[in-house]
């Protein structure tokens, strides 16, 4: 007999010990790539992380898939109550502003399987670019009105499917999306007006060309416009302006200090998740990130 959402929102989330600091966590899916979803979060525990992001990836299925097993949820927070890991978010990224509208509809049903299954939980979302060929490549039809208008219909339909089931949908700002600035996210989250609808944050991703010297006032704004409404943040890090990070953590040229004190500046301690690097670089950024953490504030 499948758990019953009273049972699964049992098992949604162990409480951390108070503290004055981020969750520290990964994605898990695009790090720990290979095995079972035991074995992968054993991996995660034993590089000493709080909390995890998991992707249906994780258990065989495709990121977004059309049904989920009924068994399937249960054993996602046992599989991380188990182990003492908070389970901090799910991923359910589709394009929401491809021009394809039967697309982006394939996408909201999707999206709805995942809430249905997973109720009362973050669900990292990303709001989608008119490229067809990759939702994480940029288009110059992004910044179109058509392009706004496809995207603020589906993310307000998003927030719809989530109300049902208590979920919060955290988009990102990202240079190659829809949303690529911190401005036109507060403006998404404003036109939305939907409790349902908040942030992720990853840094990394705010820089367009010639941008860099620029670095303490974009990311300074960005939290002046978004800290209020962030639900999760990302650690990653970038080589060069005009496209998103690909580096990770610590090996790049993003100002981790500025990052991290504005994180305590806005009282966040929610998860900290690295991506965008390998199993084998997990353990000299995740000291990276440790050791900039305990540092005072600036």
């Amino acid at each position: 007999m499948p758990p019953s959402r009273r049972d699964l929102l049992a098992l949604a989330n162990l409480p951390l010990a108070a503290q004055s600091r981020p969750q520290l966590g990964i994605l898990v899916a695009t790090t720990y790539t290979t095995g079972t979803l035991e074995s992968r979060l054993d991996e995660a525990k034993a590089h000493g992380f709080e909390c995890v992001q998991l992707g249906l990836s994780c258990a065989g299925l495709p990121d977004m898939p059309d049904e989920i097993p009924p068994h399937l949820p249960a054993t996602f927070y046992a599989a991380t109550k188990s182990r003492n890991l908070k389970f901090a978010s799910i991923q359910a990224l589709f394009n929401m502003a491809h021009p394809d509208p039967a697309h982006r509809q394939s996408g909201l049903h999707r999206l709805r399987v995942i809430t249905e299954a997973f109720p009362n939980l973050p669900v990292h979302i990303a709001t989608g670019t008119r490229n067809t060929q990759s939702m994480w490549r940029t288009h110059p039809d992004n910044q179109t009105p058509e392009a706004w208008s496809d995207m603020l219909a589906t993310v307000r339909e998003a927030t719809r499917i989530a109300a049902a089931t208590n979920s919060i949908l955290a988009f990102e700002p990202e240079i190659n999306n829809v949303a690529d600035t911190a401005r036109r996210s507060r403006r998404l989250l404003d036109e939305v007006a939907s409790p349902h609808l908040k942030i992720t944050l990853d840094p990394a991703n705010l820089f367009p060309s010639g941008t860099l010297p620029k670095m303490k006032e974009i990311l300074t704004e960005a939290f002046e416009l978004l800290g209020k409404d962030m639900v999760l943040a990302h650690a990653k890090d970038l080589d060069h302006d005009g496209d998103a990070g690909h580096k990770a953590a610590g090996e790049g040229l993003l100002d981790y200090p500025l990052y991290l004190s504005l994180l305590r500046k806005h009282n966040y301690t929610g998860p900290l998740l690295l991506h965008g690097l390998t199993k084998a670089q997990v353990p000299t950024s995740l000291a990276f990130l440790k050791s900039k953490l305990t540092k005072p504030s600036a």
